[in-house]
């Protein structure tokens, strides 16, 4: 999912195909990974949510559902 070094291209043209993984490379998927993350790190500014203080996992949907919201307001 993640694009190859130009090197890496460059080495394994220079010695062949030993087998192994192929290299592959798939541009929407890759965007849609890159949006997820931004999220998540967006989330992460919330102290409570990166630190999980809620014990119950209901109590935390419920704050990570509520720091969504107040991302969403504001964008």
């Amino acid at each position: 999912m993640i694009p190859e070094r130009k090197d890496q291209k460059e080495q394994r043209q220079q010695k062949g195909s030993r087998g192994g993984r192929p290299p592959q490379f798939d541009r929407e998927l890759y965007r849609q990974r890159n949006l997820v993350e931004r999220c998540v790190n967006r989330l992460k500014q919330w102290r409570s949510v990166a630190t999980r203080y809620e014990k119950r996992a209901q109590n935390y949907l419920a704050l990570l559902l509520i720091a969504a919201v107040m991302i969403w307001l504001r964008a």
